[in-house]
């Protein structure tokens, strides 16, 4: 597990050209671009979870048959000055720093003050955002970092709040045809209260073309939703939009504010203050996209906790929706690395199964229903929604799969009716060993693994002119646990999940979250790619021993 979680990554500054075999499709012209940890220690000091590590972000550059891989750190204002203190000096959110343990009282007293509400990270690490010509590197705070998906450049720190009132928001957006860009965000204790606010940044505006985040400019609040609790707001990691509809789960996994607000002074992270809480239920809310008002009828479901939507769809007077979810919230307490060690294997049976569960919530509610019955009518899922007492509708997940995780589908389905999830396969260790593809109609799948190989999220490449919801192509990026093989770019084919060809890369790759593909993007040969036989340079990072 060390070789996979505790060892900081080197960057790969200039790309780096990868031996490819096989065949890649002469249709595939674009860059992958990757997002996710890649440094756990600075100096002598350690980051306590997984998910703190320093952003590395990567691409794979494919033209023409040939990969160019190149990888470089975030320069947040988090990693440099870390990297300046060699010391964790900014906090994360599994990890409380403390910058200067040899300030005087008073000093400490205002650094206590000051992280009251916190100024969180802008050490984005989880995904990549397009948002009108830009790109954006994401995490969960209310910080983004536009990046230059060429070169790997950090450009300009970009904060939510300027535009919208949100403390957190999620690293997981929807875009329409258009381009436009909903995101959902928890605003915390604002004029005395803590909603859920769903906002909107459009794809291209006609002024300001010369100025600034341009479409950030414009954001606009969609919809709010108030909490549940003022001091509790639920964690969520994405959510889920039809061609009418958002559907928003606010979960029992839910974050104390008033614990947060004093967690500095107690010596705490703020992960702390997360608990999921069994004995509550997990409230199902439901937005019409047409007038912008949440759905009056209460739906609820059992506790679980869900980081992952799948996709959301409408069908015969209901609202269908897909994700992987899990009774508690282990996962998260497992990717402590104090837990990614010898034992790991034995811990990680110690978590909840992830498991891809549809539920069914009825758009028009018979009032005059009986208590107890069925709302749900549809022949295509066992899913039911039942009516209660104060009407009330208790929703009952089918069961599609076990051991499933990081999903993607065709995003042109996205909202829409759909045949085919593409995911890493778990099983009883949330690590994934092999990538899949799972056929919601027929409930069979289809896989592909190698010893010793570890994929990332697969993502779905369409052929160009597709008909078929699954013609197109896999990529996932590949590390190995054996010295002997170089970590390589997967390439299948989507329908037969054969392997068409795999770009191995001799670089320092880490295991990453999210990411996506620009296709048809192009780039200088002479300035972006070496030339042919040229080796690419890395750069390790002195600050930070290998563990």
């Amino acid at each position: 597990m060390d070789i996979i979680f505790g060892r900081n990554k080197k960057e790969q500054l200039e790309p780096v050209r990868a031996r490819v075999t096989g065949k890649i499709p002469s249709w595939l012209q674009g860059i992958l671009l990757r997002n996710g940890p890649g440094m756990h220690t600075v100096g002598e000091t350690k980051y306590n979870h997984w998910f703190d590590g320093l952003a590395l972000l990567h691409s794979f550059m494919i033209r023409d048959g040939e990969v160019y891989y190149r990888s470089k750190y975030l320069r947040s204002d988090t990693y440099n000055a870390n990297i300046e203190a060699n010391r964790i000096v900014v906090s994360e959110f599994g990890t409380m720093a403390y910058p200067d343990p040899c300030k005087n009282i008073f000093s400490k007293a205002f650094s206590y003050l000051s992280h009251t509400i916190p100024d969180f990270t802008d050490n984005c690490l989880i995904n990549i955002m397009k948002c009108g010509e830009d790109f954006y590197a994401t995490t969960e705070t209310n910080y983004i970092r536009k990046i230059n998906p060429l070169t790997l450049e950090t450009l300009e720190k970009v904060d939510y709040r300027k535009y919208v009132a949100v403390n957190l928001a999620t690293s997981h957006p929807h875009y329409d045809a258009a381009g436009n860009v909903l995101n959902i965000g928890t605003s915390i204790v604002d004029k005395g209260k803590t909603k859920y606010v769903i906002f909107k940044i459009p794809a291209t505006v006609p002024e300001d073309r010369k100025k600034g985040p341009r479409p950030l400019k414009h954001t606009e609040v969609f919809c709010s939703i108030a909490s549940c609790s003022l001091l509790s707001p639920s964690y969520y990691h994405s959510f889920g939009v039809t061609e009418n509809y958002i559907v928003f789960l606010e979960q029992p996994f839910r974050m104390d504010i008033l614990k947060m607000a004093t967690a500095y002074i107690r010596g705490v992270s703020w992960a702390s203050c997360l608990a999921f809480h069994r004995e509550d239920k997990t409230y199902i809310h439901v937005i019409d996209q047409r007038t912008r008002e949440p759905v009056l009828t209460k739906f609820y479901t059992d506790p679980m906790v869900v980081f992952h939507h799948v996709n959301a769809y409408e069908e015969g007077g209901c609202l269908l929706f897909d994700v992987i979810a899990y009774e508690d919230s282990s996962l998260y307490e497992l990717f402590y690395l104090a837990h990614l060690n010898k034992d790991f294997e034995e811990n990680s049976r110690l978590t909840s199964v992830p498991t891809l569960k549809r539920f069914a919530v009825p758009l028009h509610v018979d009032k005059n229903a009986d208590v107890g019955s069925n709302l749900i009518k549809l022949v295509s899922t066992t899913a039911r929604a039942l009516k209660e007492k104060d009407d009330r509708i208790y929703c009952q997940p089918e069961l599609l799969c076990e051991g499933l995780e990081l999903p993607r589908i065709n995003y042109a389905h996205n909202g829409k009716p759909y045949r085919y999830v593409y995911a890493a396969e778990v099983q009883w260790n949330p690590i994934p060993t092999k990538v899949i593809k799972y056929d919601l109609l027929t409930k069979s799948s289809l896989s592909w693994g190698e010893a010793h190989c570890w994929p990332a999220e697969p993502l779905f490449v369409p052929t160009p002119g597709a008909q078929d919801e699954d013609d197109g192509i896999i990529l996932s990026a590949i590390i190995s646990t054996d010295p002997q093989k170089l970590p390589f770019l997967l390439v299948l084919d989507a329908k037969t999940f054969t392997e068409l060809a795999r770009a191995s890369v001799d670089a320092d790759m880490h295991l990453d979250l999210h990411g996506l593909f620009i296709p048809g993007a192009s780039w200088d040969a002479g300035k972006q790619t070496p030339a042919r036989g040229e080796q690419g340079r890395s750069v390790d990072h002195g600050v930070a021993p290998r563990t």
